[in-house]
């Protein structure tokens, strides 16, 4: 067992490496999702509230990214894990590789997101790793906004008109079979666990559906059971949604290899 920091006696780098990516992933992934909506959002305040959020989870990705090439010692930079690594070598949850649909569907995956990242967040500002820790405090500041934005338009749609709370209903119905993927704990998960590099995501569980049972309620919307959860996105066993993202997002390095701006 090697150590990739001082700031821990020990710690299990295949373990490491792999969890990096799964928070480097998660942001990068949704940052694409968001940056697909610049120039089409339904009011300019909006347009770049969400191009905003967005540059703040590529700048999470990039430092997550980072650090996982520096784990894994082979040479790959944020940069190359993030443009030269198939579907199959993403380790993104689902959820935020679920298609945009309207602004009701897009509100909806980035509060659930949100709402588990701030408090995913809140655990990792206490890591025992010194530079995951560092990334996540500068982090949380911006998490927090985004939670608390995405939760004001929950509100808003929610208790608004008639089409508007049909279509926010609607968005959540297509994103709730991906929230438990979010709390479900492997044999990385509980490794990083252990080590007290990140939270045990288990046990987030009760805070976010406190969040949630607020946000609901205030929002006049209806909790409804969840659907049976779909997983496999920790795996690497992706929906076709993320091969049509990656072709998109890796076309010019691909296209260029070595290319540089």
């Amino acid at each position: 067992m090697t150590t990739a920091s001082s700031s821990a006696a020990s710690r299990p780098d295949p373990a490491l490496f792999d969890y990096l990516l799964r928070l480097g992933d998660d942001s990068l992934i949704l940052a694409q999702r968001l940056s697909e909506w610049c120039g089409h959002a339904p009011m300019i305040e909006v347009d770049l509230s969400m191009s905003n959020v967005a540059l703040d989870l590529v700048g999470q990705a990039m430092l997550f990214l980072d650090y996982a090439g520096q784990v894994e010692g082979k040479g790959r930079d944020g940069d190359k894990l993030a443009f030269h690594r198939d579907a199959l070598r993403f380790r993104n949850c689902l959820l935020v590789e679920q298609p945009n649909g309207d602004f009701g569907q897009t509100m909806a995956r980035q509060y659930l997101f949100s709402t588990w990242q701030r408090l995913l967040f809140q655990g990792l500002v206490k890591s025992t790793d010194a530079q995951i820790a560092g990334i996540a405090a500068k982090a949380l500041k911006e998490i927090e906004y985004h939670a608390d934005w995405s939760a004001e338009w929950v509100v808003r749609l929610g208790d608004g008109t008639p089409e508007s709370r049909e279509r926010m209903i609607n968005g959540f119905a297509w994103m709730w079979r991906f929230v438990d993927e979010l709390f479900q704990v492997d044999e990385i998960d509980a490794a990083v666990a252990k080590a007290g590099i990140g939270p045990a995501r288990d046990s987030l569980r009760s805070d976010f559906d406190a969040a949630l049972k607020s946000t609901f309620e205030a929002a006049t919307l209806p909790l409804t059971p969840l659907p049976a959860a779909v997983l496999g996105g920790r795996k690497g066993h992706h929906s076709e949604h993320l091969g049509h993202i990656l072709a998109e997002m890796q076309h010019l390095p691909r296209s260029y290899p070595g290319a540089v701006w």
